[in-house]
């Protein structure tokens, strides 16, 4: 069964009342695209249109015509009508979306071994003490090899200064108490910060 939202269910309602009657159910197809990259195409047909080689959703107050071959895939998938800054329309979101999308989401295991060990020992004992003050903290969110990334947050995570912290005060902490260490990698997302950058 597919679900719509109540603004795509209004927007499909709004178009066949339009019509004056010629049209009747709304069909979607596969318009691009194989498995997981598939992109489906909206679009409202007349009776006569109808193919043998579809199925018929119901559940909804208008017919929903879908491909046989894309019945199973299109089971509990919901319809939205999406309005954004420069372009709006329907978009069909599967479960396998959904279940893709909670897995990118899902946190990361937190790094382990001598060097994430170490890395961890000096942010917790020396760095976030240092810049506490200020409301921010360091992170260590991966190791590999001899190559680490950190993320900045709290004060730090938009602060304009947090580049010249980051290389001239941590990662030099962070290189003479590790001295294995070859590249120290900022993936902070500065942009959302709560001060993106802030002058200080």
């Amino acid at each position: 069964m597919l679900t719509f939202t109540d603004r795509a269910r209004e927007v499909v309602r709004s178009f066949l009342d339009q019509s004056g009657g010629e049209l009747d159910a709304l069909r979607i197809s596969r318009q691009q695209g194989p498995g997981s990259d598939a992109r489906y195409d909206l679009t409202l047909v007349g009776r006569a249109e109808r193919s043998d080689e579809e199925r018929e959703f119901e559940g909804e107050d208008f017919p929903v015509l879908v491909q046989n071959a894309e019945a199973e895939r299109l089971e509990g998938a919901t319809v939205d009508y999406v309005e954004r800054v420069n372009e709006s329309g329907f978009e069909v979101r599967t479960l396998s979306d959904a279940s893709e999308q909670a897995a990118h989401n899902a946190p990361r295991p937190a790094p382990t071994g001598e060097v994430a060990d170490r890395v961890r020992e000096v942010l917790d004992a020396e760095v976030n003490p240092a810049i506490a003050a200020h409301g921010g903290m360091i992170s260590l969110v991966d190791v590999e090899g001899t190559e680490i990334s950190v993320e900045m947050s709290g004060g730090c995570q938009g602060c304009a200064l947090s580049r010249m912290t980051l290389r001239q005060g941590v990662e030099r902490m962070l290189r003479e108490a590790v001295p294995q260490l070859t590249a120290v990698h900022d993936v902070t997302d500065h942009d959302s910060g709560e001060n993106p950058f802030f002058q200080h």
